[in-house]
């Protein structure tokens, strides 16, 4: 299981930032969270029940 998920996430680090294999392997999770952080930018919350359900009100085509 930890192989697959590794050579899966160093696939994406590839794809994402260029980073050949032996780059992977030679950073720290640290440094991919930092690269990964500074790609996706602010996480936005999901919306809470109250505000689905004003938005389900105003828009009841659904």
């Amino acid at each position: 299981m930890f192989a697959e998920r590794a050579a899966w996430l160093a696939g994406q680090a590839g794809v994402a930032f260029g980073w050949t294999p032996e780059l992977f392997w030679a950073a720290t999770p640290e440094e991919l969270v930092a690269l990964v952080r500074a790609v996706a930018g602010d996480v936005v919350a999901p919306p809470d029940r109250d505000t689905i359900a004003r938005l389900m009100e105003a828009f009841p085509d659904g």
